[in-house]
């Protein structure tokens, strides 16, 4: 069973293999916000994959159009409502105030 820690807040959670972080996320009480309710419309769930960027699915066309207007992006940015967990994982969830 796959193993996400999440950042800042340190919380680690068992994931079930094809689980979305945002879910995980959600069912744990890490705060992260998700306006578009996990339907990959906007960018509010942005997350940074710190270890394990391997261990989630690979991103489709409207993710990576969704992420080329983020700012705030790395080289190992993903929306969490989009990310499938594939294994161990440590994520820092990106909040914008």
């Amino acid at each position: 069973m796959p193993k996400v820690k999440f950042l800042p807040s340190g919380i680690e959670a068992d994931a079930k293999e094809g689980e979305t972080l945002l879910d995980l996320a959600l069912a744990h009480d890490v705060s992260i916000q998700h306006a578009c309710g996990g339907f990959c419309a906007c960018t509010t769930c942005h997350c940074e994959i710190l270890e394990g960027f391997e261990n989630l699915e690979k991103p489709d066309g409207d993710e990576l159009e969704r992420l080329e207007v983020l700012e705030a992006r790395t080289g190992h940015s993903r929306l969490a409502c989009q990310s499938k967990i594939k294994g161990d994982l440590t994520v820092r969830v990106v909040n914008f105030d």
